[in-house]
């Protein structure tokens, strides 16, 4: 696998995050997505950043099935400026990388794929150039309200059986009413999924497959 290309995000607000952008693998062909990965919560007692579990793994395997990705860190995560703000800035973190994708990447379409803490920021943000989301084990409590619950575009929802935070049922209950959304819950899993990653990977395939369909 090719190395990583170290990259910055600028946000709106002027902070510059730090970033990896890892292209597409299938013989040089153009990659069928760009996708953003959030990674979980940056509070020091959680540790969540860029290479956590989830993230590095998906960082890994969506090259190899045609997929460009790019990780960052959250504002005052490792070396990102700025300050954690307790889920009210972070979003605009999102839309830098999605941004640095757009221009690393153009005209490939966009799916953000976030974990824990990312999928609750990631949800809130419905930036046009966005043509779907994965969220992985969302806790649907860091916001008041999620703006991509009422949006057309697809959403996939992957849930942990045993999730620690929050009860898979819960989340399939409040899911059930907005638009365009799917859910599966992975057998066995807690919200780290440490040793079913790989059904993470397929179900996050499945997530962008379902919004871009793979030509026969």
């Amino acid at each position: 696998m090719t190395a990583p290309e170290a990259l910055t995000c600028r946000t709106s607000d002027g902070l510059a995050l730090e970033a990896e952008l890892a292209g597409s693998e299938p013989g040089g062909q153009p990659p069928r997505a760009a996708v953003v990965l959030c990674h979980p919560h940056p509070h020091p007692q959680y540790g969540g950043t860029m290479r956590s579990l989830v993230i590095s793994v998906l960082f890994g395997e969506l090259p190899l099935s045609g997929c460009a990705c790019l990780r960052f860190n959250f504002r005052g995560v490792e070396g990102s400026e700025g300050t954690y703000s307790e889920g009210r800035d972070e979003p605009l973190d999102i839309v830098a990388g999605i941004t640095a994708i757009a221009e690393a990447v153009p005209s490939v379409p966009i799916v953000v794929v976030a974990w824990s803490f990312g999928a609750d920021m990631a949800l809130t943000v419905t930036d046009p150039r966005i043509a779907a989301w994965v969220g992985i084990a969302p806790p649907l409590r860091l916001r008041p309200s999620f703006a991509a619950s009422t949006d057309a575009r697809a959403k996939h929802l992957i849930l942990a059986e045993h999730d620690e935070y929050r009860p898979p049922a819960q989340i399939e209950e409040e899911a059930a009413t907005w638009a365009n959304t799917t859910t599966a819950v992975i057998a066995g899993a807690s919200h780290f999924f440490v040793g079913r990653t790989d059904r993470v990977v397929t179900e996050t395939q499945i997530g962008i497959d379902r919004a871009l369909p793979r030509e026969r």
